[in-house]
């Protein structure tokens, strides 16, 4: 059992050394129903592309209030490639998930959501399209969405708005699994991001990607992935790979000078026209100051997110903080 504090902070992380073929990467919460079926699956995969006994199945415990990592270490008298990572208290997927790619001791790592909505013997598909595409990356992508009307096309308006306003393309129906050689994944450890959006982050750091379409089951019981955080990921994505929203303040406020200035000429001319004439048109004077109000303070709210993003990213603290590792 080792602990270590601290970690996360990867602005100038060296790579790992690499002491085993294959490293398969989870992030555990609320996993407990999932664990068995999921190692035993992995187990199955690992010896099918011919790596078996010469992996790790990185379990990283992102404080999970459940009993995950009993579990866990339950299995490992069974599976002794288990490697546990807890993390001080629950710091979110996206970050749990970069804990665990960093831990990695893998020459290929192969990164997935344990919940079993895929199949870790899927892997077979993705390491013999690595092999034959010479690929840094293969990723998963859903040919079509699951889940209910509402789901699909929330998930579709998401990437679409993403794409439309970032400089950063990602596929459309993107999952989290996807099989990664040693390179990459020091790569995009490298990065620094303290606003972590992985699939952005993943398709920015470049190298060969190749899509694979994957059949994406439903999971049993409620997804942890409520309406509120899928929006404030949204917000997170899109102030962390465009700077499209300040632009758009910019232009509001053109446009708001230019409709006041046109309204106050218009004020003028007419008084000057008709000197005895009475000042009309004030409701929509008010109504104008009004929406302009409501721009203002919109625009005002856009800069604070990304002087928000400035702030949080010159703190310098880490990303996560590593409790314990078995």
């Amino acid at each position: 059992m080792q602990a270590a504090s601290g970690l996360g902070d990867h602005t100038s992380r060296a790579p790992a050394a690499r002491t085993c073929a294959l490293s398969i990467v989870t992030t555990l919460y609320r996993s407990q129903a999932y664990l068995e079926r999921f190692i035993a699956a992995c187990a199955e995969a690992a010896q099918a592309v011919g790596v078996d006994g010469d992996y790790e199945i990185v379990c990283v415990d992102d404080g999970s209030p459940d009993n995950s990592v009993e579990v866990l270490r339950s299995l490992r008298e069974v599976y002794p490639q288990i490697r546990i990572v807890e993390l001080s208290r629950n710091f979110g997927h996206h970050h749990a998930a970069v804990a665990g790619l960093q831990c990695a001791l893998g020459h290929r790592v192969f990164l997935i959501d344990c919940d079993l909505e895929v199949d870790p013997r899927e892997l077979v598909t993705f390491w013999k399209t690595l092999e034959e595409q010479n690929a840094d990356v293969v990723y998963g992508y859903q040919e079509m969405r699951k889940g209910g009307l509402v789901e699909r096309l929330a998930g579709g308006l998401f990437w679409r708005i993403f794409n439309m306003l970032s400089d950063t393309h990602v596929p459309e129906n993107v999952i989290t699994e996807r099989l990664m050689t040693s390179r990459y994944v020091d790569a995009l450890t490298s990065l620094g991001d303290k606003h972590l959006f992985l699939a952005g982050m993943m398709y920015w750091a470049g190298f060969v990607q190749i899509g694979l379409p994957v059949a994406k089951g439903q999971r049993a019981g409620a997804s942890s992935y409520t309406l509120r955080k899928r929006l404030s990921l949204l917000v997170r994505a899109i102030t962390s790979f465009s700077a499209v929203p300040l632009y758009v303040c910019i232009w509001i406020g053109v446009a708001a000078l230019g409709m006041a200035s046109v309204n106050a000429g218009y004020v003028v001319v007419r008084k000057l026209i008709h000197p005895a004439s009475t000042l009309t048109g004030f409701p929509t004077i008010v109504a104008l100051l009004t929406a302009m109000f409501g721009f203002l303070m919109l625009g005002l709210g856009i800069v604070g997110l990304y002087v928000a993003r400035i702030f949080v990213q010159t703190q310098g603290r880490p990303l996560f903080i590593i409790k314990n590792i078995e």
